[in-house]
């Protein structure tokens, strides 16, 4: 057993299942269900719904440190040493498209874990402002904490049905940005890829380091999905990224969507860009797999 897995098996003080609820059943009822209060109205035309046949989804929950954590898990029916893939949701939290993307990822084989990484600073899928969404959680959590709860998620898979070998990582958003500095921290993933995730930004104590900062040094291989027409992540910044990127020992490349902007896979939303956003998934499950994953 490496550090990285015997330090964040210490931290699982007891590990509960059930399908649909926690485990005390208040704590966060129907993970994954429903959509986020600030994303209203849905675009329900073009929501994608991916059903659980065959395939064993739901809510576990995993004590890390004295907190209990909500995952939202799918993974084929009654199968073991599956690859493993950890989904990163937007600001949004675990919602109704978060849950869905993972189901995606079971129907391919995967044991896909989509984690509450707010739990401990509130609900972000019943704040309905996003101004007072990053305010109030967003800005309070910590990269730090954010990393200690996915170490836990990683040893919870490695004995729980998931091939220790095989685990990638994916998130969107925010998540996109934690993708790159999970891939960094921990270098036992073995493939990521970045939907849209912030490259630079200003530096606290909870937000220590971006993507831009841990580039030079990265050994993962992640690819970046970007928008050409995204106003709040610069292709400035991109070309910046890939040149740090140039100097590393690992083979990260980026795809740079001209039609698209910001969130172009929510397809909850009216960012959504149909075309790009299937080009995206189908160029994620070729990258884990040209990586080894499965």
């Amino acid at each position: 057993m490496d550090d990285l897995t015997r330090d964040a098996e210490s931290l699982l003080t007891k590990t509960n299942l059930s399908d649909g609820v926690d485990r005390r059943g208040f704590l966060k009822t129907a993970l994954g269900t429903g959509f986020a209060a600030a994303t209203l109205p849905v675009m329900a035309q073009n929501v994608v719904k991916t059903d659980t046949v065959g395939l064993t989804a739901g809510t576990i929950v995993l004590n890390i440190g004295g907190q209990d954590v909500p995952v939202y898990r799918a993974q084929p029916e009654g199968k073991t040493n599956l690859p493993v893939v950890l989904v990163i949701s937007e600001i949004f939290g675990v919602h109704e498209h978060i849950a869905d993307v993972a189901r995606r990822f079971a129907k391919q084989g995967y044991l896909a874990l989509a984690p509450d990484l707010f739990i401990r600073q509130g609900d972000p899928t019943k704040v309905a402002s996003i101004a007072d969404l990053q305010r109030d959680i967003i800005s309070k959590t910590p990269d730090a904490q954010v990393f200690t709860d996915l170490d836990a998620v990683v040893a919870w898979a490695k004995v729980n049905g998931g091939n220790a070998d095989k685990i990638a990582i994916t998130g969107f958003c925010w998540g996109g940005r934690i993708t790159w500095l999970y891939a960094a921290h921990n270098p036992s993933i073995k493939a990521g890829v970045a939907w849209y995730g912030r490259l630079m930004g200003d530096s606290n104590a909870n937000f220590p380091r971006h993507p831009i900062d841990v580039a030079g040094t990265l050994t993962v291989p992640v690819l970046g999905l970007y928008g050409a027409k995204d106003t709040g992540i610069s292709q400035e910044s991109i070309v910046v990224m890939k040149a740090a990127l140039a100097k590393g020992p690992n083979k990260s490349t980026f795809i740079i969507y001209p039609n698209s902007g910001h969130a172009f896979h929510a397809d909850y939303r009216p960012s959504y860009v149909e075309a790009d956003a299937k080009d995206g998934w189908g160029r994620t499950l070729a990258w884990f797999k040209q990586n080894g994953v499965i």
